[in-house]
């Protein structure tokens, strides 16, 4: 079994500190947001090609047993509470078939654009810097 990559664990300390960090750290995560999605979309399509498919989250609607409550009656006195049957929201992952070679060209593509965002980043992130000192 493959252990994950770099970017597939250091993207949920980037979001810390994105989330709640000095100044000089929020306003580096604001200018680093688009390569952090790219990083992510990156580190998604390189697992799918490591397996040779593709992960896709649904959401099916099971039965569930709740309890409900019945309309008032005609003198406005409660009826009490009973079971009834509801549709309960449950989010599930299945294999999904992928063409390996387009999402090979699709990784490409990432990684070029990985390499734009991070060079159009590096002004930003020397502005932050000068603006927020450590």
């Amino acid at each position: 079994m493959k252990r994950p990559g770099f970017f597939a664990c250091a993207l949920p300390a980037l979001l810390l500190l994105a989330a709640c960090g000095t100044p000089q750290e929020q306003c580096i995560g604001r200018a680093t947001r688009d390569l952090r999605t790219v990083d992510r979309l990156i580190a998604e399509t390189q697992a799918n090609l490591d397996r040779g498919y593709a992960l896709e989250t649904i959401t099916v609607y099971e039965d569930d047993w709740t309890w409900c409550r019945s309309p008032r009656l005609r003198d406005g006195t409660p009826t009490p509470p009973h079971l009834c049957l509801d549709d309960r929201p449950v989010t599930k992952t299945r294999p999904k078939a992928i063409d390996l070679t387009a999402e090979a060209r699709k990784l490409d593509s990432l990684k070029a654009k990985r390499r734009e965002l991070a060079r159009a980043a590096q002004p930003q992130i020397a502005a932050c810097r000068a603006q927020y000192p450590d």
